[in-house]
């Protein structure tokens, strides 16, 4: 499946935010609309094959590799990466005590 297509069934339970940061899987037309609808800023930088390059924030984007060296870290810990849990607060605990660990190792 598309990035795109995917975004179309999170839309509305996206919590109110100033920004969305998103690679150019997400660069569609109807997705930058319905941000803006919502008050959402896109920040989403524009495919290779766009006639005209629609601008993003380029400082905003470069804060986006925190996030995603973040879930490669998670993805270290094998009882996250292999989803052990079956319940989901039982995971949410895994993630929440990996992320302090993180934090605590990295600073």
């Amino acid at each position: 499946m598309r990035d795109d297509t995917g975004a179309a069934l999170m839309l509305d339970a996206l919590p109110s935010a100033g920004a969305l940061l998103g690679d150019k899987g997400y660069d569609a037309d109807w997705l930058r609309a319905a941000l803006t609808q919502r008050g959402i800023t896109p920040c989403i930088p524009s495919r290779a094959n766009r006639t005209i390059a629609i601008p993003h924030d380029r400082l905003l984007y470069r804060q986006r590799h925190k996030i995603e060296n973040m879930f490669g870290k998670l993805k270290d810990w094998r009882r996250i990466h292999t989803r052990y849990d079956r319940c989901a607060h039982t995971f949410m605990s895994a993630i929440c005590i990996a992320a302090t660990v993180i934090f605590w190792i990295d600073q």
